[in-house]
């Protein structure tokens, strides 16, 4: 094969977990690993969600080669050139798996490259992309039909997310196996015979998030495990995230928004047996574990039910048929910056964010909150498949909800069900894998 070079834009932390590490490892099966032949480089475009560790988990991936973060993409999208001077084969294809699918279309006429586009929900720029992968045929019936040839139905690259996790019901995800118990959260039985249930606690990987997430999480999960003694709770921890800062939104002295929901605190408790387990430990004494664990969706197969911010999150939990209530809590509208889009980067200039901030939390309160539809699967199906919860909501409400859905475990089910019809087919990677390598041919 002649040496090329297959260069894949990217952007925030979802599509860098769990869209480009699918890829590159099907890249990786399908073209071997002799650098010298196939040479795999990541760029990255700004995302209002990015937490400025992207590029080093892209780094971490042995299929990667080379990677340059957000902070250079413009000087790279002018001009050509990256921050540290790469060279470049004279053949190559970019793929684009996330950000703005303009992207893929300047810079593959600047190097030469064929251009292949992965398409969730929509695809832009026909005439320019050469080839589009996409999730459903939905997608592909709404090109004119003169492009249709450049279209692939792929399947759904979340999807390869959920490949290695068991299709259960949820009463059975009640009893883990011992097997399941130490890899995930270590010893979940208890001395009364109940069945253990398996909580997912997530709060967000931002400040914007996780300064109302971790403290309603951990209170509703004080008053859940307060009626139901079997319950067991996990927080999965985000790549960007480091433990020490993760507890400091638990702490009422560094985070004054947990007082509005009238959370106690939890301090953060580390081994000393160098195995790395960590816990977040609340004044009532219900222990969290914090699984570190990257990406962590075996465990969170294992979930009964998740409790989950709006964003990204809720697209994983979609894709591996996991039920949840997703909140969006208002108690502070300032603090929720992270829209997605020209919204969020508004929000987060400096000094005059916080206005931006508070119009575009008004105006979303005001007129998008009718819609109901903030979570992907919710979004993705036009209905409301899981519960959305937003405004001024307290642990209490919640953690009656949450009490509801175990004491009938058939309305998990339920959902479930329906979080599994609406996603596309697996295969998504090795398919994209097979139309790059039908570009490099070309």
């Amino acid at each position: 094969m002649t040496q090329v070079d297959i260069l894949i834009l990217s952007n925030g932390p979802g599509e860098v977990t769990t869209w480009v590490l699918p890829v590159v490892r099907a890249l990786r099966q399908q073209f071997g690993d002799d650098r010298n032949q196939v040479r795999i480089s990541v760029i990255l475009s700004p995302c209002s969600n990015a937490s400025g560790k992207e590029a080093a988990i892209a780094l971490s991936y042995p299929e990667v080669d080379r990677v340059q973060a957000a902070e250079h993409f413009w000087q790279f999208l002018l001009w050509g050139k990256t921050f540290n001077n790469w060279d470049w084969r004279s053949r190559g294809v970019v793929v684009f798996l996330g950000g703005d699918q303009i992207f893929p279309v300047v810079i593959g006429k600047k190097l030469g490259y064929r251009t292949v586009v992965y398409a969730e929900w929509s695809a832009r720029w026909h005439n320019w992309i050469d080839r589009f992968g996409v999730m459903k045929p939905e997608v592909a019936a709404r090109v004119p039909q003169k492009y249709a040839h450049k279209f692939t139905v792929v399947g759904d690259l979340m999807v390869e997310a959920s490949s290695h996790s068991s299709s259960v019901t949820c009463t059975e995800r009640l009893v883990p196996s011992e097997v399941e118990v130490s890899r995930s959260i270590g010893h979940l039985s208890n001395d009364k015979g109940l069945m253990t249930e398996l909580i997912g606690l997530l709060p967000g990987s931002k400040a914007a998030k996780l300064a109302q997430g971790v403290p309603l999480t951990l209170s509703i999960a004080e008053y859940v495990h307060a009626k139901r003694p079997q319950t067991k709770f996990v927080i999965p921890v985000a790549p960007t995230l480091d433990l020490q800062t993760l507890a400091s939104f638990a702490n009422p002295q560094k985070n004054s928004i947990a007082e509005i929901f009238g959370f106690g605190g939890a301090s953060l408790i580390v081994s000393e047996d160098n195995r790395g387990k960590a816990l977040l430990k609340t004044a009532t004494g219900l222990t969290v574990e914090l699984c570190q664990e990257n990406p962590a969706y075996h465990l969170l197969s294992q979930c009964c039910i998740c409790l989950t911010t709006v964003g990204a999150n809720t697209a994983e939990l979609g894709a591996l048929a996991v039920p949840m209530i997703v909140l969006l809590p208002t108690q502070q509208l300032d603090a929720m910056r992270s829209w997605d889009g020209l919204p969020g980067l508004l929000a987060n200039l400096p000094g005059v964010g916080t206005p931006f901030a508070n119009v575009i939390n008004w105006l979303f309160l005001r007129f998008v909150r009718r819609k109901g539809l903030l979570a992907w699967p919710n979004i993705w199906a036009q209905e409301e498949i899981v519960p959305e919860l937003m405004g001024k909501i307290q642990p209490p409400e919640i953690g009656e909800m949450v009490v509801e859905f175990l004491t009938h475990p058939e309305k998990l089910d339920e959902m479930r069900t329906k979080l599994q019809n609406i996603r596309g087919e697996g295969g998504a990677a090795q398919k994209i894998a097979q139309i790059v390598g039908e570009e490099i041919g070309k």
